[in-house]
Formats: structure tokens, sequence, C-alpha cells
């Protein structure tokens, strides 16, 4: 009887102590979805990579092109070529199957590379922009991730964004 009483006793103590403390706290919620989608320097980088990409997936292209023309060949005219003729063909395009295989893996890898490298970038540059944004209007805390609901008043989102703006403004120049 006098542990459950020892037990009720702490527990009370506990929940006492753990009572929040009513003050004046700044808290602000940032969506940062919305901050990858709209920030400048998202849209920028979407774009370079783009360019940076854009010759080796018409590389690619072209190599689907050859591949299908060798399959169309060898289908309107393999009754009528000799076995060697048409054996050569059908290796010529496996050969070709695999070397589109390989170079779009490797394409693959390295565009993933080359996003991950610049969606760290962009990660940094809106966590800065955050922080920034909480000191000079001394915010106690900012959420991110995992926010179920935010009221329009805690929502920073735009103020951020027009951090980033300016600071890709900034970085133009």
């Amino acid at each position: 009887m006098k542990s459950i009483k020892c037990l009720f006793f702490g527990l009370a103590l506990l929940a006492l102590t753990a009572m929040p403390v009513q003050a004046d706290t700044k808290v602000g919620v940032v969506n940062t979805v919305r901050l990858m989608e709209e920030a400048p320097q998202a849209k920028a980088a979407q774009s370079k990579i783009e360019t940076e990409f854009a010759p080796r997936e018409q590389e690619l292209v072209n190599l689907q092109k050859s591949i299908r023309k060798l399959e169309d060949r060898l289908t309107r005219d393999g009754a009528v070529m000799s076995e060697k003729e048409s054996s050569k063909l059908e290796r010529e395009i496996l050969s070709k199957r695999r070397e589109l295989k390989r170079t779009q893996d490797e394409f693959r890898d390295d565009l993933n590379i080359r996003k991950n490298e610049v969606l760290s970038k962009l990660q940094r540059q809106m966590y800065e922009s955050t922080v920034a944004l909480a000191r000079e209007q001394k915010f106690d805390i900012i959420l991110g991730q995992g926010v179920v609901y935010s009221s329009d008043s805690v929502d920073v989102t735009n103020q951020v964004l027009d951090k980033l703006k300016s600071n890709f403004k900034a970085d133009s120049k």
C-alpha cells in the first residue's frame, strides 16, 4: 500500500514539473515542399540539369531509333537474307541493346547523383534562409516537415520564399 502511495505521489510530482510554463513563444511553420517547388533556385537548378543532360538523352533516343531500324530490317528482309547475314544482324541488334541498357543505366546513375547534389545544395539554402528569417524576426521555433496543420498566422513559407528569391537575385549578379 505504501508503494502505491509513493507511486501516486511520484506521478503527481512529475505531472506538476512537466506542466508547460505559459510564455510568449513565437512559432513559425515552413512548407518545405512548396519551397522546393517555387524557389527560383530550384527552377534554375532543374533547368540547368535538363540542359546538362539533354545531349546524353538525345544520344539514347538515337540509339533506340537505330535499334528499331535494325529490327525492322530483320523483320522485313530476314526471310530473304542468308542465314549468315541474318545471324550477323541479330548479333548486332543484341549488341546494340546491351549498349543501350548500359548507357541508360549510366545516364540514370549520373542523373540521380547530379539531382542529389543539387537537392543537397537547395536544402542547405532553404535551411540558411529559414534560420536567417527566424533570427531576424526573433522566432523561438520554426517547424518544417511533419506538421499536420498550421494556421496562416504562423506560416512563414512566403517570407522564406522571399528571402530565397532575394538571395537568388543577389547570387545571379
